[in-house]
């Protein structure tokens, strides 16, 4: 039986690097520093989506060129930016548990591959997983259902739970047809009653229960 997680806002709050890798881009450009509401309204759909909503909201022209120059600044600084990085609570434990209960787990998200390594690696989690499909990896990224079913194709198919926080993880859930377990105190911007889910929780202490629910309707 497989648990794959989403990364930002659902394992860690990593909107504090976040903020200050664009920080270091906006105030090179004289422009204001994203607030962290802002930084975790526009994270969730990866690097280059994360970046273009930093220009709009600084009203910095984009073109395609404009774009590219940034998100490689971006995703250049992004790779070293781990120290504020925190865990929600509750979050190694539970993780721990689940590994010694003998699930399978991956990860699965929007951020650039090197930087969810680099943050995986500082939080002493990467031993954890037995499997991490990260942004760039293939040719898509969620909410299409690609990398949550290559995700649970390379732990080796059969039964599985998805845990999100987002809207963006809500609909790649759907799309791809498999249980989804909302966390509800990560990065989501709309009511928890119209987000697509199975289950909700709002402390990892609490997802065992939710598990529990999941063998007894799944297993």
């Amino acid at each position: 039986m497989n648990i794959v997680f989403d990364l930002d806002g659902t394992l860690i709050d990593s909107a504090p690097d976040i903020q200050s890798v664009a920080s270091i881009i906006l105030h090179r450009l004289d422009k204001e520093e994203l607030t962290l509401e802002e930084t975790r309204r526009f994270i969730g759909e990866g690097a280059a989506v994360f970046v273009r909503r930093m220009m709009h909201a600084r009203d910095i022209d984009e073109t395609p060129q404009s774009h590219a120059a940034l998100l490689e600044e971006f995703v250049a600084q992004y790779e070293f930016a781990v120290e504020k990085a925190v865990y929600y609570p509750g979050v190694y434990d539970t993780l721990l548990a689940l590994k010694a209960s003998g699930f399978a787990l991956g990860l699965c998200t929007n951020k650039p591959e090197l930087p969810a390594r680099a943050v995986m690696r500082h939080m002493g989690m990467e031993a954890l997983f037995d499997t991490v499909m990260a942004g760039g990896m293939i040719a898509s990224h969620k909410p299409e259902p690609d990398m949550l079913l290559q995700t649970i194709e390379a732990l080796g198919g059969g039964t599985t739970l998805y845990v999100g926080d987002s809207e963006i993880d809500a609909e790649t859930a759907r799309r791809a047809g498999i249980p989804f377990a909302l966390f509800s105190e990560g990065y989501r911007k709309t009511p928890v009653n119209e987000m697509h889910h199975d289950w909700v929780f709002d402390h990892f202490d609490t997802l065992g229960d939710v598990i529990d629910a999941f063998r007894l309707k799944h297993g």
